[in-house]
């Protein structure tokens, strides 16, 4: 009966060789809804671990406020056009370029994750709101690599997308929890979830760290085999890892440098455009035009992630301007001391 329906969707017979997708429309629109909502869960876990921060750390009510209402419009009908655009992107991506996307970030977070030393926990924090859709393409590419071949793919991709909507349907639920209750029930202590973040909330962003670690072990592998599989010989794969590794270790050396010497959003658009960019001219050398096409697609992938959460980036931005004006004036009140010490 499926196979049936399916039937009438469009296939090789209405579009060129080179415009075929890798799977079913179907198949694919469910690898794009999952991937969706990780990228879900991912926003609203980050967004819950600000607010506790800012409710820890000592600031004003009148910008305390400001940043509640500022988070409360990210909801409603704008969130879901959102969700729905993010899906449909990611539908359209194919295994390949979204193999490619995977393995660019992993090594551009190793080196940074390497370079960054005492501030890798900030480090992290900002590394997790710039990986939104590289997180979409790992969880993608990762579907296809473990039910390639399954006989009812379409059965387990939708028990797949059905969990991973309650998941990011439980994630929503608790930030509008946070954002609307936390103060009040964390100071009277009667909310079982709000004492537990009061409690353990600090390990927040370690679990998202894991979390993040093992879906992109997983993606690795899996992308890797995908990009193999494209291959008829071991000479044709030589010939197009070397280029990929020397064009995406020059890119990683750029960036680091370009990150000392300008603000943060305009280091983050600088990033998108140079290595999809580079992937880009790759794809036209070792490539075919539908990588090409999709990479074009990932252009508006990555702005569909990246605007709508800049507040997340200025958000630990700031917080690292804190902390360095926090650790300036340690440093300034223990000179003294270690003047009187001295005489």
């Amino acid at each position: 009966m499926f196979s049936f329906i399916t039937s009438f969707l469009p296939t090789s017979y209405f579009l060129p060789e080179w415009l075929t997708p890798d799977t079913s429309p179907v198949d694919s629109f469910l690898q794009g809804l999952v991937g969706a909502c990780g990228i879900s869960v991912l926003c609203s876990l980050l967004r819950v671990h600000l607010l506790l921060e800012e409710s820890s750390s000592e600031k004003n009510e009148t910008q305390s406020e400001k940043t509640t209402s500022q988070r409360r419009t990210k909801h409603g009908l704008t969130g879901m056009l959102h969700f729905l655009i993010v899906t449909g992107i990611l539908s359209i991506v194919g295994s390949r370029v979204a193999a490619l996307v995977v393995l660019e970030f992993c090594l551009r977070a190793v080196s940074g994750w390497v370079t960054a030393g005492p501030e890798s926990r900030k480090f992290l924090q900002q590394l997790l709101v710039q990986s939104q859709f590289c997180l979409g393409c790992a969880i993608s590419c990762s579907l296809h690599f473990l039910h390639e071949g399954a006989s009812q793919r379409w059965l387990c991709l939708l028990l797949a997308a059905s969990l991973s909507w309650v998941l990011a349907r439980h994630a929503t639920s608790l930030l509008h929890h946070v954002v609307a209750l936390y103060k009040l029930h964390s100071s009277q202590r009667y909310c079982g979830i709000c004492i537990s973040l009061l409690t353990s909330g600090h390990s927040l962003l370690p679990l998202l760290c894991r979390m993040m670690v093992i879906t992109f072990s997983v993606a690795v592998l899996a992308a890797v085999s995908i990009i193999n599989q494209h291959f008829l010989s071991a000479t044709e794969a030589l010939r197009f890892w070397t280029p990929l590794s020397i064009c995406y270790t020059l890119l990683v050396v750029y960036m680091q440098e370009e990150q000392h010497r300008l603000p943060k959003s305009q280091v983050v658009l600088n990033t998108v455009v140079v290595r999809l960019g580079g992937l880009m001219v790759l794809m036209l050398t070792v490539g075919r035009w539908a990588d090409v096409l999709h990479i074009l697609i990932c252009f508006l992938g990555e702005a569909s992630c990246l605007i709508p959460t800049m507040d997340l980036l200025d958000a630990a931005s700031s917080q690292e301007e804190e902390d360095y004006t926090d650790y300036v004036k340690r440093e300034r009140l223990h000179k003294p001391q270690e003047k009187g010490h001295e005489r």
